[in-house]
């Protein structure tokens, strides 16, 4: 188990959801919440959210730190840290300040990771994050480069140029295409 779910702060207190229990809909927590059975909707707590190992849960969850040593299937968002276990597998996307992710974990989905990404989503859309792909102790990645200092304005232009480079390279091909074939003779 993480060092991050072995104490709790004075006086914080934890609720538990025992591994003979399946929950379907939102739950809310003002402290920590231990997941150790089956959930299906929304999980949102003040403190951590921690998915023991044998749970899973099909569920966006949020907290302050998420710890997953189960098995999430859903977005998981972090005010401060994710940490994904051993054990973990994660399918969805994450959002927190910091994420860690021990060997043998699975994670399929995208990341944000800063401190930006630690605050609620607003519902404006950002560009994509890389996909990360991480089974069987091997990771892979692809991350869509962008220009060093280019700003959303140049990007655009520069997309723009390209659109025009390749519209002008298909009208020669349609045109080259268009003329009637000569036979030799």
């Amino acid at each position: 188990m993480s060092e991050h779910t072995n104490g709790l702060a004075h006086g914080e207190e934890m609720t538990v959801i025992g591994p003979d229990t399946h929950i379907k809909g939102e739950m809310h927590f003002d402290g920590t919440a231990r997941i150790l059975g089956s959930f299906e909707g929304r999980i949102s707590a003040k403190g951590e959210v921690q998915i023991g190992l044998g749970a899973v849960c099909k569920a966006a969850v949020e907290g302050s730190m998420v710890i997953v040593d189960g098995s999430v299937e859903g977005d998981v968002q972090a005010r401060e840290s994710v940490h994904l276990n051993e054990r973990a597998s994660v399918k969805g996307d994450i959002a927190a300040p910091r994420m860690v992710v021990a060997d043998g974990a699975s994670f399929i989905g995208h990341c944000r990771i800063g401190a930006e990404f630690g605050e609620p989503t607003t519902g404006e859309r950002q560009a994509p994050a890389p996909m990360i792909h991480r089974e069987n102790g091997h990771a892979s990645a692809f991350v869509e480069p962008r220009p060093n200092g280019s700003s959303a304005k140049e990007r655009v232009e520069s997309a723009r140029a390209k659109l025009a480079d390749a519209q002008a390279r298909l009208a020669r091909f349609e045109q080259r295409d268009a003329e009637p074939v000569r036979e030799a003779g």
